[in-house]
């Protein structure tokens, strides 16, 4: 039998849902804010933390600090031309002058091998009990990451938490270093504005709300020591959201993300906050100087290139239009006028697919 964060023991009789937390003297952190930088010729932020990296834990020169890659996916089309997509970039960036990536693992939360397991390295886990997610999927991450960190021994002392819809568009570094995780901000992850509802997981002796991060769980490179602690009392804390009605409400889609965020400082972690470490079209409009495309939003185009988001384009590029298989090769480049942002990704998507053996293959 393992220690706590067994998977056996957190099943137990669905304890999860009303499990509490031994409360332990705060650990202060010092946030020191840094300077937000911009490039004269197109006001663009460029690299400066968020958070600024402490001096004591800065990264020594010429030190090479490995991390190894995970994403956890379904066996669904949807999931699975994305990942392929997301695995053949990884590949290209690995061996790369900057990139300390290196080995990658697929979790499979859906139970039983694909037909995938040959292309890419693959780890099988069990989906959560039949129900416990409510037609919330994502609520079965946690739960796939506990598992895979009590089954899988992984070289790397560190871990990338990634996603099926990013794209790895520059060689990627370790951003993190020591006890500090790196993780990217985001705008509407706002522990403050929902402190009645936050109080109910981070009790008040934990300290501020403000402790909280506005992070989500990916993209998040972390000592996998760390992971360990943090992945039960993740996967608790997001069972027990989605099992309150006020909470399941105000928080929707980013609920689990939420958890995330509350199980770390519940555990007194801090991350450094990286805004160059990921960049969104079509709300960024230049990938230059950073490391991961998230395609999450819609790309919707007039032919003079102006933005129609909310309202379906002329010219279009959305995850969501390939449900129920893969996207065809060759995809049409957007009009002139497209933010590099979105011509990037897209000449990204049409490289992988004209590279990927048995692309159309389902």
């Amino acid at each position: 039998m393992g220690q706590a964060s067994s998977p056996v023991l957190i099943l137990l009789a669905f304890g999860f849902f009303f499990a509490t937390y031994n409360l332990v003297t705060m650990t202060m952190h010092n946030r020191s804010i840094g300077k937000w930088v911009y490039d004269d010729s197109d006001g663009e932020a460029f690299f400066d933390p968020v958070i600024e990296m402490p001096e004591e834990v800065k990264k020594p020169k010429n030190a090479r600090m490995p991390f190894h890659v995970a994403l956890t996916a379904t066996d669904a089309p949807y999931s699975k031309w994305q990942c392929r997509i997301m695995y053949y970039w990884y590949k290209k960036n690995r061996d790369l002058s900057g990139s300390e990536m290196g080995g990658f693992t697929r979790i499979l939360h859906s139970g039983k091998p694909d037909n995938l397991m040959d292309e890419m390295p693959t780890v099988v886990v069990d989906p959560l009990p039949a129900g416990l997610d409510r037609g919330y999927i994502v609520l079965n991450r946690p739960w796939a990451f506990v598992q895979w960190l009590e089954k899988t021994t992984i070289e790397e002392e560190y871990i990338l938490m990634a996603e099926p819809d990013h794209i790895l568009v520059n060689p990627l570094p370790n951003l993190a270093r020591g006890g500090l995780p790196a993780a990217f901000p985001f705008f509407y992850i706002e522990p403050a504005k929902f402190e009645n509802i936050v109080r109910k997981y981070y009790p008040e002796e934990k300290g501020p709300v403000t402790d909280i991060d506005p992070i989500g769980n990916s993209p998040v490179i972390i000592k996998k020591e760390l992971l360990e602690k943090i992945a039960p009392k993740w996967m608790n804390v997001s069972l027990k959201m989605k099992n309150d009605k006020e909470t399941d409400k105000a928080f929707g889609w980013v609920l689990e993300m939420y958890a995330y965020a509350v199980a770390a400082a519940l555990n007194d972690v801090q991350h450094v906050l990286r805004k160059d470490f990921m960049l969104q079209p079509p709300w960024d409009l230049s990938t230059r100087k950073f490391f991961i495309i998230h395609y999450t939003y819609g790309c919707d185009y007039n032919l003079k290139g102006q933005l129609t988001y909310g309202k379906i384009g002329e010219w279009r590029f959305d995850k969501r239009s390939y449900l129920r298989g893969p996207p065809p090769k060759n995809l049409p480049l957007p009009p002139p006028g497209v933010p590099e942002s979105v011509v990037t990704l897209v000449k990204m998507v049409n490289e992988a697919t004209a590279n990927i053996p048995n692309w159309d293959a389902e």
